[in-house]
């Protein structure tokens, strides 16, 4: 018998065997697996399985928040089995890292040109210029219950002339796990909309550095015209420049185009620490599937090293398959997803 809700149900009967439900209400924020009928008014049912983080138990309706940020409902009706399973096992490639570490790293390598405290939370700003740097950073308690936080998002951005953003993450194999899947449910609950995921991937540095791809790269400590050229973001404004060339230790990466025009590929890095934190890699598109990229990131990865770094990361589109296929292939895995939730 399963107990949800002070209602006894009789365990399923599979063809083969007892499927139990062995989750409550109580094991929300929990990892869990559970097994559901796709439709039970239908005859030879199917099944579908499920695993993620159990988000909420709310009048008869699973939430389950998967590792990519995809919210699943499903009724408590169709379930046919269910258990707490562990988090998912250690990494065997690359360094070892928390969710919360590399999160404080990606800011302090796209710093905003505005922030504020919001108890642990970081308000940042920079006249719109990309998400990350005009989007809150939930990193522990807002010092105040959350739709009282959430309203002062809301006004600190709207102050600003800014739409308000709360950047979250999904799938972190280390730390409180659940904490952001739940912030996930509660933000999409109250009304606030996923408008874009990426995900966080991480590698060690030396096999990048090790790369011996023959390119004239020049490295500046500044992003100059020629550079900003090449750079997808046109009519880049004062702020984004500020944006861009703050950091720690930051690098920019130049292979020159054919007559010294527009570069043929570029890229961006960041040392701070053990980490070196790669961006804005872009190669002419006629160019592609030649190297560039590579010889970018190893030149970059080479400086990195120099000056004491040891693991890096970057961050990539879900549906950027040539980039993953690119990183993949330089031993960078997946961390976790990070998602940008705007009020509506």
């Amino acid at each position: 018998m399963i107990r949800t809700g002070g209602v006894n149900r009789p365990v399923e009967i599979s063809a083969t065997g007892r499927f139990e439900v062995r989750i409550t209400a109580a094991d929300v924020g929990k990892r869990v697996s559970v097994r559901c009928r796709h439709d039970p008014r239908r005859e030879g049912e199917k099944f579908t399985d499920t695993v993620g983080v159990l988000a909420s138990w709310d009048n008869g309706v699973l939430l389950i928040t998967r590792k990519s940020g995809e919210t699943v409902h499903i009724p408590e009706a169709s379930l046919v089995a269910g258990k707490v399973v562990p988090a998912a096992p250690a990494r065997r490639r690359g360094p070892a890292a928390s969710y919360a570490e590399l999160a404080r790293v990606a800011t302090r390598a796209w710093r905003p040109v505005e922030s504020e405290r919001l108890g642990e939370w970081e308000l940042r700003a920079a006249s719109g210029f990309t998400r990350r740097a005009n989007s809150a950073l939930p990193l522990g308690d807002p010092g105040m219950p959350l739709p009282a936080a959430l309203d002062a998002v809301r006004r600190w951005y709207g102050d600003r002339g800014l739409p308000a953003y709360v950047q979250t993450a999904t799938g972190a194999p280390t730390g409180a796990e659940g904490t952001q899947e739940l912030l996930c449910a509660e933000l999409e609950r109250l009304g606030w909309v996923r408008e874009v995921s990426a995900e966080m991937w991480i590698g060690a540095l030396a096999p990048l550095a090790d790369r011996d791809e023959p390119a004239e790269v020049t490295l500046s400590r500044e992003a100059d015209e020629a550079w900003l050229a090449r750079y997808q973001r046109k009519g880049v404004s004062e702020v984004a420049l500020k944006v861009l060339g703050a950091g720690p230790s930051v690098w920019f990466a130049t292979v020159p185009g054919a007559g010294g025009g527009v570069p043929a590929a570029i890229g961006r890095c960041v040392v701070d620490g053990r980490w070196a934190g790669f961006g804005a890699v872009e190669v002419d598109p006629a160019l592609r599937r030649q190297g560039l990229a590579t010889r970018v990131m190893a030149a970059l990865a080479r400086r990195a090293l120099d000056e004491g770094a040891s693991a890096a990361w970057l961050q990539v589109e879900a549906e950027n398959a040539g980039a993953r296929e690119l990183y993949a292939g330089m031993g960078f895995t997946s961390h976790h997803a990070y998602h940008h939730y705007r009020a509506q």
